[in-house]
């Protein structure tokens, strides 16, 4: 059974930093493609951030994330994260950690098999 754990979300100042932590088990974590998704309240879930599986060797970013945000894994502890910087207050959501076995990642949230339940961040003005 596939299971992901999400961590390191908070209320932080806008300008601020936070790390996201997403914990996986019950799958061959290194073949998974690896993402984040957010919703924030009223809006639909939209895409943050993917990386290909394996070395994790190619890596894509909604705009809004592109050059604050960084996508990782660490395949020895199953573990892959997004560090975010210079955090700004639209980026309040709650933010979920998804996998899959297709080869390369998507930008559609119904094309993801796995769902962690999801981290709050809050980023006050």
């Amino acid at each position: 059974q596939v299971q992901l754990v999400e961590s390191g979300g908070g209320l932080v100042q806008a300008g601020g930093s936070l790390r996201l932590s997403c914990a996986a088990s019950g799958l061959s974590f290194a073949s998974y493609i690896m993402g984040w998704f957010r919703q924030a309240p009223g809006k639909e879930r939209e895409f943050v951030a993917a990386i290909t599986r394996w070395s994790g060797a190619s890596t894509t970013y909604a705009d809004f994330a592109k050059g604050r945000f960084t996508i990782s894994r660490d395949n020895a502890k199953l573990t892959m994260y997004l560090q975010m910087n210079s955090l700004k207050p639209e980026d309040t959501a709650i933010y979920y950690c998804v996998v899959d076995r297709k080869v390369n990642p998507t930008t559609s949230a119904t094309e993801w098999e796995f769902w962690g339940q999801g981290t709050q961040v809050t980023v006050s003005s």
